[in-house]
């Protein structure tokens, strides 16, 4: 039965990451249904374009909270229940999946920038800031949001290898939690990725035409 704790803990983390907060913030708000307009994208920067900043921010927040909340609720009291380092990577891995394919919503989420942000600071508050202080640098010089969220997916299981000096040093599993958010998240920006080999992404601050 020592597997049961894990998969409870797993199966909580996928149910709350299902949450689609940009569908029900929306809702709550009076706001059409992300899903409806824009890219069609349940997250906080398709519910910026109902003309909302209020709904986007709070959507960011939410989302970001479901991804940190399962994590750090392992780290904090797991330990009496025999839960570790494999299921705090297990539990943020779970949360991000549930926001790609939430249970509530027939599968069909959102791209996964925000949770993972959560579930980052929640494994580590300074591998967060260092995947804050990534997106920004990328973002600032570059001017493209996408772009910016796609180097940090990738860089961040590098930083957390480096904050724990050499890689047999840190534990796999964290790591291995991480490179996964990493390529999903690249895998969901593969329209972004087109667009920006083409020369057609938007730029953060530009006017639409």
């Amino acid at each position: 039965m020592e597997f049961l704790a894990p998969l409870v803990a797993t199966l909580v983390a996928y149910l709350i990451g299902s949450l689609s907060f940009a569908v029900l913030v929306s809702r709550v708000m009076g706001l059409n249904d992300p899903r409806t307009y824009g890219s069609k994208n349940p997250g906080a920067t398709n519910v910026l374009r109902s003309g909302s900043k209020p709904a986007a921010v709070i959507t960011l927040l939410l989302d970001a909270l479901k991804g940190w909340l399962p994590v750090v609720a392992v780290k904090w009291w797991g330990e009496a229940w025999g839960l570790g380092d494999g299921t705090v990577a297990l539990v943020g891995l779970a949360a991000f999946l549930g926001h790609l394919y939430p249970v509530f919503f027939r599968f069909q989420g959102g791209k996964g920038v925000a949770t993972a942000a959560g579930v980052i600071v929640g494994f580590e508050p300074w591998l967060g800031l260092a995947a804050l202080a990534t997106w920004a640098i990328v973002a600032f010089f570059f001017r493209y949001s996408s772009l910016a969220s796609i180097v940090t997916a990738l860089f961040a299981p590098a930083f957390y290898l480096f904050g724990h000096r050499v890689a047999w040093d840190a534990p796999s599993a964290m790591v291995v939690s991480l490179a996964a958010m990493g390529v999903l998240l690249v895998w969901r920006h593969a329209d972004n990725i087109n667009r920006l080999l083409a020369g057609k992404e938007s730029r953060l601050g530009a006017k639409k035409s």
